[in-house]
């Protein structure tokens, strides 16, 4: 079984496909470029040494290549860890590599630390609030006050104008998106409003994790670094806010529009949460103290 070091080697996120185009009238052949979508099971190996046990926690579709990343990430999402040195090793298992376009299986087998306390119930549990969160709002956010996570305290201000350069920079890097024009984006950026790190994938929720996941791996010891910008190319839902809040990052920038149980999940931990960022303006919906404006002017 491999270390937490993924191979240098990624899987190509993107795919050339024959198309049929039509475009003034008429029909030509021709070739496009699709994002990879390909699913992934996430298994984990927990318990004392002695009584060791494998449990499938996950499957989900992704953009093959971070695998690494979204599996730390997604764990402590799920407040299964709450470190990176909580996991042992981590690697590709599965189907032999002629099977897939670019060498790896599509299951990844997480070894967790002995020390680490893992209920299985506990977590099926877990997984079930978060699903259901459109039907039931409040035992959604209780599920999430009840994992223990504190209200983020003011550290950072970031300038206005500041925030309205975040989603060109972020749209600048990425590159999967300019040749499919099919995949989402999460960015992390510092106060200054300087790219640290980004991460595509066709789901939202999995960019996220593995930008979480990659801060994770960097620093074993400790969760992810604070006094940083999470930026989203989508809209911020309440999956993405909790995420935020796992990781402690104080701001959460999103291109599109907020949930009303997103903004109702920020302002129950002080996240500042900010919706339809573009170079011209954004909405504040929670946590206005760490927008910094030069001038204010009533509606």
């Amino acid at each position: 079984m491999s270390d937490k070091s993924e191979s240098p080697k990624q899987d190509r996120p993107i795919r050339d496909v024959h198309i049929v185009r039509f475009g003034d009238g008429s029909l030509r052949k021709t070739e496009d470029q699709v994002a990879v979508e390909e699913p992934l099971e996430i298994r984990v190996v927990f318990g004392p040494k002695d009584k060791r046990k494998s449990k499938s926690l996950s499957i989900t579709m992704r953009t093959p290549g971070h695998d690494f990343e979204l599996a730390a990430g997604f764990l402590l999402s799920e407040n299964v860890i709450q470190t990176g040195n909580q996991i042992e090793s981590m690697a590709h298992v599965g189907p032999s590599p002629d099977q897939h376009s670019e060498g790896h299986g599509n299951t990844l087998l997480v070894e967790l630390s002995p020390s680490v306390d893992f209920s299985t119930e506990q977590l099926q549990r877990h997984f079930y609030m978060t699903s259901s969160c459109g039907v039931c709002g409040k035992s959604s956010i209780d599920a999430v006050m009840s994992q223990g996570y504190q209200e983020l305290k003011t550290v950072i201000q970031v300038p206005a104008e500041i925030i309205t350069c975040l989603p060109d920079r972020l749209r600048t890097q990425q590159e999967t998106f300019d040749s499919t024009g099919g995949i989402h984006a999460a960015g992390l950026f510092g106060s200054e409003g300087n790219l640290n790190s980004i991460r595509e994938d066709v789901g939202r929720h999995n960019a996220v994790d593995k930008l979480v996941g990659n801060e994770l791996l960097q620093s074993p010891n400790r969760t992810p670094a604070k006094r940083k910008i999470l930026v989203v190319s989508g809209r911020a839902s309440f999956e993405l806010v909790q995420k935020a809040l796992t990781a402690s990052f104080e701001m959460l920038v999103a291109v599109g529009a907020p949930s009303s149980l997103a903004i109702d999940l920020a302002k129950s931990f002080n996240l500042t949460l900010i919706g339809f960022a573009s170079r011209q303006k954004f909405n504040v919906y929670s946590g206005f103290e760490r927008v910094r404006f030069h001038e204010t002017k009533d509606s």
